[in-house]
C-alpha cells in the first residue's frame, strides 16, 4: 500500500512557493498569472490538495489574493526575494506535521502522486530530504522536508547562503526518480513558455 493510500500523507503539510520577483516574466506576481481561465497557483492547488492533508502558500506580494483560494499565506522571514530556501524556511516554520512537501507555483502539471511516492522513497531509506528527478536532471523545489530540518535551513540562511543543493546535500538525501512521467515537472518562466504550454494543454488537456 503507498503513503497516501495508508493515510500517512495526512501527516504531511504541502507549501507551494509563489515568493519569487518573477523577473523573466516581467516581475510579475508569476503565481497568479492566468492560466487557461485560473491562476498559476490555482492550477497547482488542484493538484496538490489531494495528495497532502493542508497546504500552506508562500508569498511576498498580493497576501489577499493568495487567502481566496482558501490556504493560509506565509510570507519570507527575509527580505529581498532571497530565493526558495526562503520559501521552505517559512514553511518548515509553519508547519504541524513531520513532513513538508514543497512544489513551485509554475508547474501547474505536477504528478497527481508525487507525496505519494516521495514519502514512501523517504520512508523506506529513513532520509530527511526527498527531491524528485525527471530522469534526466533533479528538481530539488519538488521537495520532501523532514520539519525538524527547520533549525539548520535557518542557520544556513543566516549565514547568507542560498544554494538548495549544497544545504540539501548536508542531510540524508534522496533522488526519487519520475522518469515516467518527465513532462509533469514542465516549468513557466516566461510569456513565451506560457503561451507555449497552453497550446500545448489545448492539443493535450491532460498534458502529461
Amino acid at each position: 500500500m503507498t503513503a497516501a493510500g495508508s493515510g500517512a500523507a495526512a501527516q504531511v503539510t504541502g507549501l507551494i512557493l509563489a515568493g519569487g520577483q518573477g523577473r523573466r516574466m516581467g516581475g510579475v506576481d508569476k503565481g497568479l498569472v492566468d492560466f487557461g481561465g485560473e491562476s498559476l497557483t490555482a492550477r497547482v492547488l488542484a493538484r496538490l490538495r489531494p495528495q497532502v492533508g493542508t497546504v500552506l502558500i508562500n508569498a511576498n506580494r498580493h497576501a489577499d489574493r493568495y487567502a481566496a483560494l482558501g490556504c493560509p499565506v506565509i510570507p519570507d522571514a527575509l527580505g529581498d526575494y532571497p530565493g526558495p530556501l526562503a520559501g521552505m524556511a517559512a514553511g518548515l516554520a509553519a508547519a504541524q506535521t513531520e513532513w513538508l512537501l514543497t512544489v513551485p507555483c509554475d508547474s501547474p502539471l505536477l504528478p497527481a502522486d508525487l507525496c505519494a511516492r516521495l514519502l514512501d522513497a523517504a520512508l523506506a531509506e529513513d532520509a530527511e530530504i526527498a527531491i524528485a528527478t525527471d530522469g534526466a536532471r533533479a528538481h530539488p523545489v519538488f521537495a520532501l522536508l523532514r520539519r525538524s530540518l527547520a533549525g539548520s535551513l535557518e542557520a544556513f540562511l543566516a549565514g547568507d547562503e542560498r544554494k538548495i543543493l549544497r544545504w540539501m546535500g548536508r542531510h540524508r538525501l534522496i533522488e526519487v526518480s519520475f522518469a515516467d512521467c518527465p513532462r509533469r515537472f514542465v516549468n513557466v518562466n516566461t510569456p513565451a513558455e506560457l503561451a507555449a504550454l497552453v497550446d500545448r494543454m489545448a492539443q493535450d488537456p491532460d498534458g502529461g
